[in-house]
């Protein structure tokens, strides 16, 4: 076992809870120790829901170990069906509790209750979050969707319908997706029968088999259970994750091919192509970019970046393991080798050798680029509190591209802007001391400086971009320094790396800016 200090998934259970979150009336008891509980802040303080998560603790105690924690969890299961009269319940184990092996499926059989209660049965030692959340949706259509029948044997509605399979709770994104693909289904004459498991009852569950195909949104949760309805019900599935323009155009041929509907739709109203061609972006073209996250988000940003932004993809990864062929695919289509891994350190020393100018990642990533002064933009969970924004802002569809213009391209603007600020600064007309240009000529009245600031426990921030060794500093000569000042920061550090080790190679004991541009010269070929 690793310790570290930061994890992309959390254990299996996590995943069943986030499922159970989404529906409206089930319940998940969850034998764990009083600890696991932290578990509802995910929920409350990540996401911002306004209620607790439908799920019951059986919080056993060290002093519990030595008695009944099987009555202990019967009693729990008992206890939480007479207060919260679920449509069914979910019974399992958390990674502490499944250590004790009371066996919470023949528990929870022997209660007898009257509600339906789907045993899981989660290997917290070898499984992950995601899994956790696909294996839970499978085993709730599983018990919950009817009985098998016959393909063709079902009436057709006067209009083609299909289910919506994958959001869930503390997605990302996944409620504005929803709405998006919903609009966009609607847009081509599709009627959507169900949405699950967000928003779904365990009554909307037996109405799936009544829909004509199903919408995997996100393979990595609905795919298991998709194959389940195709095998029970013989209802195709969707192959294509609408993250950009290519993808929705695709996906929506492939839905409309799906539902026997003739001819083709419009093109879709999106900002993003014309934007990504236009005069004031060509500055984006050629940008090094760096992908990590889920495999559904970070195979879609990587064919985002590279067919409709333009930019070079220089590293693509991600930490599903179960989904890693899909990677692996992709990166060789970009001459790359993808990128397994669930350790941020390791993702972290990709990023530094792949010397990128943008990162598509992770909340993992935003730290560490934050570190090594690299623009990052947020495209797959885990997330923090700021990527469930208010306003709507979906990834999936038109109206998604747009977004992901807006939020790809941002830290790269900004970045822009802060080199040209640092760059003109000793300008007399852009100084610090001069009065707006509005405001005609002269200074800045004098204000007096606020007294300094003390810290207990200060913590010292690098400098963004151009990372000088004790080893490398004395290399550079004044002037050298000042000139590698005026390269952008984003890309400041490497360009220090290259002078340094042309330097080095050329048997050069002191850079000057001759050696600077000299270098540039050799890169460049």
């Amino acid at each position: 076992m690793q310790l570290t200090v930061w994890t992309y998934e959390g254990p299996p259970h996590v995943g069943a809870m986030r499922v159970a979150t989404a529906m409206r009336d089930v319940h998940y008891v969850l034998h764990a120790p009083q600890g696991d509980t932290y578990a509802d802040l995910l929920f409350t303080m990540i996401e911002r829901r306004d209620k607790r998560p439908p799920v019951t603790y059986t919080t056993f105690q060290a002093r519990d170990l030595g008695s009944d924690t099987a009555e202990l969890f019967k009693s729990t299961l008992i206890a939480a069906y007479e207060r919260f009269q679920p449509a069914a319940m979910l019974v399992g184990a958390s990674c502490t509790g499944e250590l004790i092996q009371d066996d919470p499926a023949g528990l929870a059989k022997a209660a007898n209750l009257a509600c339906p209660v789907i045993p899981l049965d989660l290997p917290s030692y070898q499984r992950k979050e995601n899994w956790g959340a696909g294996e839970t949706f499978y085993q709730i259509v599983r018990h919950l969707s009817g009985d098998p029948v016959e393909a063709g044997t079902r009436i057709r509605a006067a209009r083609p319908t299909c289910n919506i399979l994958g959001p869930t709770a503390l997605g990302f994104r996944h409620r504005d997706d929803v709405t998006e693909i919903r609009k966009l289904l609607g847009e081509n004459g599709i009627d959507v029968n169900v949405v699950a498991p967000l928003d779904a009852s365990a009554a909307d569950i037996g109405l799936l088999k009544n829909a004509d195909f199903n919408v995997v949104l996100y393979p990595e949760i609905a795919e298991p259970a998709a194959r389940l309805l195709k095998k029970n019900f013989g209802q195709a599935y969707t192959n294509v994750v609408p993250i950009g323009v290519n993808a929705t155009r695709e996906f929506v041929a492939e839905v409309r091919k799906l539902a026997d509907l003739p001819g083709e739709s419009d093109q879709g109203d999106t900002r993003l192509p014309w934007f990504s061609r236009s005069v004031d972006s060509n500055y984006l073209t050629g940008k090094r970019v760096f992908v990590f996250g889920d495999a559904t988000h970070a195979v879609a940003a990587a064919r985002v970046a590279s067919q409709e932004f333009g930019f070079e993809v220089v590293g693509l990864g991600t930490y599903s393991r179960e989904h890693a062929r899909s990677v692996r695919e992709a990166a060789a289509t970009y001459g790359l080798e993808a990128l397994i891994t669930d350790d941020y350190l390791d993702v972290e020393q990709a990023i530094s050798d792949a010397e990128p100018e943008l990162v598509l990642g992770t909340q993992m990533e935003r730290h560490i680029s934050k570190r090594l002064g690299i623009g990052c933009a947020v495209i797959s969970a885990p997330v923090h509190v700021q990527d469930y924004p208010a306003r709507y802002s979906p990834q999936m569809g038109f109206e998604g591209a747009n977004v992901l213009w807006d939020t790809w391209v941002h830290p790269l603007v900004m970045g822009l802007e802060e080199h040209l600020l640092g760059m003109f600064r000793e300008d007399f007309e852009f100084s610090d001391e001069a009065m707006p240009s509005h405001l005609g000529h002269g200074s800045r009245l004098a204000v007096a400086e606020p007294a300094p600031r003390v810290d207990h426990d200060p913590i010292a921030m690098p400098d963004k971009g151009e990372p000088a060794t004790a080893k490398t500093a004395n290399l550079w000569d004044k002037d050298a320094e000042a000139e590698l000042k005026k390269i952008p920061f984003f890309v400041r550090g490497k360009a220090r790396k290259n002078t340094e080790r042309f330097a080095e190679e050329q048997g050069i004991a002191e850079i000057t800016v001759e050696t600077l541009y000299d270098a540039k010269a050799h890169y460049a070929r």
